[in-house]
């Protein structure tokens, strides 16, 4: 039975899923990207670890982020340290193609210098499942297929094909390949019990998205340790042990202001959540979930105001008054982010990630907020992370070995026949018509295009 990881070293991240609350204003969704890419900007500079960006489509205001790449390919181009993490891409093929993932994945890796972090999902809403014509009974299997599949594209030279349920490709030699050898970590995103023991069996990183307290995240560290030591196989080249929690975050001077400034958008983040995933009727264009929120939070158990009516000494991922519950996580001082960070230190959690883009929160409030906690809280944790790093290393290196040992009978399949190679178009009519003339015409102008020659009749060959 594994034991756990007490004080084991933490890292953290910031999450974005681009939230954008209706009314929206002509310039509404290019400040926000502007906003976001300021704010990772100075998260590089404070030590966070990871930048995390999800992907969902057609769900507005909760999430205007259906191209995280190209986010992090940009923010790329102004950080130097902070990994960037896919938060994850959708992995079924109706949404992505397995070998453009891997093209996308490989070539983020590039121009960052080898800074990705793979998160995948199977994504769990009626907007983007019924718009993408997938059956949510078979979006774990499409996952599996679709994962394996770009794997492979990451990994072999050339990929040698795939006739799947899902996926159907021949031989080609997918290109970019990633810095990180032999591709970057996976993750994948998970919402509950049954999903971590999913990551620890496949030998990836759980992204957890429950908002879960330190004291419940212990039993899922245990369960997720646990379970890749009995019986974990890496769906990957080596195995990625790492678990990670989600909190809302808003830290300020005092509890007061923290609370001013983050717990509505922390609350509005819960209730477009369950929206679009739990209780919501949606118009596409027309349903406002802002005013709906402001509308119904109060019989929702979405209020503001019940975080200031509790009286805790210590903070929780949620909060609750007389029956009514939401979202607080890590909005307050310095000092009480600091005992409920170190709460999930003692689990065993191996990254925290923040959530400070939600709601209408000011960009002036989140940049505040990350450069106080940078100042008053990080510098410690930091240095903590460096000091148990061989200590987690030592714990957790046998699991993985132990996993790696179970997948060393895999085998790279074979090419369909020894050789293949594919024609280009025209030569294949040329060869399936038998026509020697054409094959000849072919061959001169190869020759012709060697020799920097070009033929004016030869048409669009030319």
């Amino acid at each position: 039975m594994f034991l756990g990881l007490p004080s084991s070293p933490v890292k953290f991240g910031i999450f974005y899923e681009h939230q954008l609350p209706r009314p929206w204003e002509e310039d509404s969704e290019r400040q926000l990207i502007q906003d976001a890419l300021e704010q990772v900007e100075l998260a590089d500079k404070l030590g966070f670890h990871t930048v995390w960006e999800v992907e969902h489509h057609f769900l507005e205001e909760y999430s205007h982020s259906s191209a995280p790449e190209v986010f992090l390919a940009a923010a790329s181009q102004r950080t130097k340290n902070i990994r960037l993490g896919h938060g994850i891409v959708q992995t079924p093929p109706p949404f992505n193609h397995p070998a453009r993932i891997a093209e996308r994945i490989a070539t983020l890796d590039l121009v960052s210098n080898g800074r990705v972090e793979f998160g995948t999902g199977e994504a769990g809403s009626e907007a983007e499942l019924a718009g993408f014509l997938i059956d949510p009974a078979r979006k774990r299997d499409m996952w599996l297929e679709g994962l394996e599949v770009a794997v492979r594209c990451m990994t072999e030279t050339p990929f040698t094909g795939v006739d799947g349920e899902f996926v159907k490709m021949p031989p080609r030699n997918v290109i970019p390949k990633p810095v990180q050898k032999p591709h970057p970590p996976i993750w994948v995103a998970c919402s509950r019990r049954d999903t971590i023991l999913l990551a620890a069996e496949k030998g990836i990183g759980a992204l957890t998205f429950a908002f879960i307290d330190p004291e419940e995240a212990t039993h899922w560290v245990n369960d997720y340790y646990s379970t890749m030591a009995e019986k974990g196989v890496p769906v990957g080249r080596f195995v990625n042990p790492n678990v990670a929690c989600v909190t809302t975050f808003m830290c300020a001077p005092t509890e007061e202001q923290a609370i001013a400034r983050g717990i509505e958008g922390s609350n509005f983040f819960g209730y477009s959540l369950a929206h679009y995933y739990v209780f919501g009727e949606h118009q596409p264009g027309v349903t406002d979930v802002w005013s709906e929120y402001q509308h119904r939070r109060d019989e929702m158990g979405y209020s503001a105001e019940v975080a200031a009516a509790v009286q805790e000494e210590r903070l929780g991922a949620k909060i609750a008054q007389e029956g009514v519950s939401g979202l607080r996580g890590a909005v307050g001082s310095p000092a009480q982010i600091r005992d409920y960070l170190r709460r999930y230190e003692e689990a065993g959690v191996d990254q925290i990630i923040f959530v400070s883009q939600a709601g209408k929160n000011r960009h002036e409030d989140i940049m505040e907020s990350l450069a106080l906690f940078g100042r008053e809280v990080l510098p410690e944790f930091l240095q903590r992370d460096e000091r148990n790093a061989k200590a987690r290393a030592a714990r957790v290196d046998p699991i993985a070995e132990k996993a790696m040992a179970r997948a060393a009978d895999r085998e790279t399949p074979p090419l369909p026949v020894e050789g293949y190679k594919f024609p280009a178009m025209p030569k294949r009519w040329a060869d399936a018509s038998g026509d020697e003339q054409m094959k000849a015409l072919f061959e001169k102008l190869a020759n012709d295009r060697a020799a920097g020659r070009r033929d004016p009749s030869a048409g669009i060959l030319s």
